[in-house]
């Protein structure tokens, strides 16, 4: 039976990228953007608040689908599955949206004088840091496409692997609930591992094989939903910690900042985990439409949150509040109306990488 609470917890993790990524322009630590508005510690500090869960639950939540999908298909089927749905609408988020981002970037931060049309062939010649936000290539926010296909093959060899070697396989539904808070120890250690411009590999995979074989069970999934209120006050004040130690303290803590990630990150996503089975396994109209919408709003977003805060950037330039407010609430709507064209057009379904149905 389909888990809707994993539905749910999905879209609503993906609809939270607008702000999130509108947060970005108002960053206190340096680092560019598409667009780059001013310095802002309260909005800073949202994206260091949901930074270390933020991500990572999307790919514990695709291990688990990964399990219930392997369930019902072979191997082969899996991976031609993931190819429609990650590989098509990655390589037409690069080609279709990323060129305009990077445009937008080239103006801001480099003073680019030339058309749109001129950039895209820089678009294409042009490798530097892989961010974008120099008018340079870059995938944008398809990382995330491109690292879960990358992540759901090596599973598929793992999953296989140990399949052959020990087919009576180890069940998760006796582990000790302790033993699942302590998976958090070795996340410190993959932050640096295998990472691309800040993005573990190591650490995406770790969570999503967890979400597999752990967090897939339905009796650990029980023993999450019990002390999801314990977990959620653990991740809430490590999480806090985190912001205060980033942004507010003025001071660098190093290693106990990176503990104070740690625990947010997987005492977050316990938490979340336990409060959607609890709360939200269930499905209804408005929840089938927005599980229906978030792959398109996934591939639209960003675009739109750049160009409102482009537009309105001189407009609300004096009310920094406006400024971080009022372009998110356009996106939202844009993001919306462009999915709903993108759900009725079938190539631009085939495209974005829509199912037919949930």
């Amino acid at each position: 039976m389909r888990k809707r609470f994993i539905d749910n917890l999905r879209w609503m993790d993906v609809f939270l990228l607008i702000p999130y990524h509108a947060a970005q322009s108002f960053n206190t630590w340096g680092e560019l953007n598409y667009i780059y508005l001013k310095q802002n510690k309260a909005i800073s500090s949202i994206i260091v608040f949901f930074s270390p869960f933020f991500m990572p639950l999307l790919f514990l939540l695709a291990g688990m689908s990964a399990r219930y999908a392997l369930n019902k298909r072979s191997y082969g089927q899996y991976i031609i599955e993931r190819i429609k749905r990650l590989m098509v609408p990655f390589v037409f988020g690069v080609l279709a949206f990323c060129p305009l981002l990077a445009y937008i970037g080239d103006l801001t931060n480099c003073a680019y004088k030339g058309s749109f049309g001129e950039h895209y062939k820089v678009f294409f010649t042009k490798w530097t840091d892989l961010t974008g936000f120099d008018g340079g290539f870059h995938v944008g926010q398809f990382w995330f496409l491109l690292y879960l296909f990358l992540i759901s093959l090596v599973s598929v060899g793992i999953i296989a692997s140990i399949k052959k070697i020990s087919p009576n396989q180890y069940n998760a539904k006796n582990m000790p609930f302790g033993v699942i808070c302590l998976m958090v120890i070795p996340l410190p250690f993959l932050y640096d591992l295998l990472s691309v411009g800040g993005k573990s590999f190591a650490e995406y995979l770790y969570i999503f094989l967890i979400g597999h074989y752990v967090i897939s069970d339905d009796e650990v999934i029980e023993k999450v939903q019990k002390y999801r209120l314990l977990t959620l006050m653990i991740g809430l004040i490590a999480g806090i910690a985190d912001v205060y130690m980033f942004i507010w303290s003025g001071k660098d803590f190093g290693t106990i900042n990176v503990i104070a990630k740690a625990l947010a990150e997987w005492f977050m996503i316990l938490a979340l985990i336990g409060i959607a089975k609890n709360r939200l396994d269930y499905k209804n109209k408005v929840s089938a439409y927005m599980t229906e919408m978030s792959f398109p709003y996934f591939s639209l977003h960003f675009l739109w949150i750049v160009l409102f805060q482009y537009w309105f950037a001189d407009v609300l330039s004096s009310n920094t509040l406006l400024l971080f407010i009022i372009p998110i609430l356009c996106a939202y709507v844009a993001t919306i109306i462009c999915s709903e064209i993108c759900w009725k057009v079938p190539v631009l379904r085939f495209l974005m990488g829509i199912k037919n149905k949930v």
